[in-house]
């Protein structure tokens, strides 16, 4: 299977700080296909971390269109646009953003308790994507109880729940070892194999060049290749 996922053409975006407006992404182009694995990379304050939350349809843009899957997403109203988030896009963040209360496998099965499946099809679900990151064993251990590598196993477990066709990563190895964000970074390339997109920020030029297949650069809200 073939295509592409994500299609975005010029898209921008202006934050209002008292009478200025302040731009954050300018001009933004680029289109990731189907099994391809993309980075972006850059200073702090570029622009990475709002055009990827962009991507992900948690900041509306200012201007440009985004087309997930041929579908424009700037055009849906709010309530469409969240169940485009919920069913087609899963998120992997470099805080791992796990509720410390539940277990392992409570946190995996979140995503999916509005999509109407059964509590045994949940669990289930959840067993066997936590087996499938290497975690069959930590099923009931709560977040605290885990390493941060585990953690961000759960993380990506969680965020294939609905089975989404684009992956968003923000800094997903920001908070491990140099050994186990190899790891992570690793399973994500497994992911994007599996005929999904992948999109992840990083700092750290070593991954990106080895694991993914383009890096892509942003400076002040501009958008660049290689």
């Amino acid at each position: 299977m073939s295509g592409e996922i994500v299609e975005a053409q010029g898209l921008s975006k202006l934050y209002r700080k008292g009478r200025l407006d302040v731009p954050a992404l300018r001009l933004a182009t680029l289109s990731v296909q189907r099994g391809e694995f993309v980075t972006i990379m850059g200073p702090s304050g570029s622009g990475k971390s709002t055009l990827l939350y962009m991507l992900g349809c948690l900041v509306q843009p200012t201007g440009g269109v985004y087309r997930l899957e041929g579908r424009d997403v700037t055009r849906l109203r709010g309530d469409e646009v969240a169940q485009v988030r919920c069913s087609r896009i899963g998120f992997v963040f470099q805080s791992f953003h796990l509720l410390p209360g539940l277990s392992a496998q409570r946190n995996v099965e979140l995503p999916s308790l509005y999509k109407g499946r059964t509590r045994f099809e949940r669990r289930e679900r959840a067993r066997k994507l936590l087996e499938r990151v290497g975690l069959g064993g930590r099923l009931g251990h709560r977040p605290g109880e885990l390493s941060g590598g585990e953690a961000q196993r759960v993380a990506i477990a969680r965020a294939l729940m609905n089975d989404p066709v684009l992956i968003l990563a923000d800094e997903p190895t920001g908070n491990l070892d140099s050994v186990t964000g190899r790891e992570i970074v690793a399973l994500l390339r497994q992911l994007s194999e599996e005929e999904r997109a992948v999109v992840m920020v990083t700092h750290d030029a070593e991954i990106a060049g080895h694991w993914t297949d383009r890096v892509l650069h942003m400076r002040d809200g501009v958008l660049m290749e290689g």
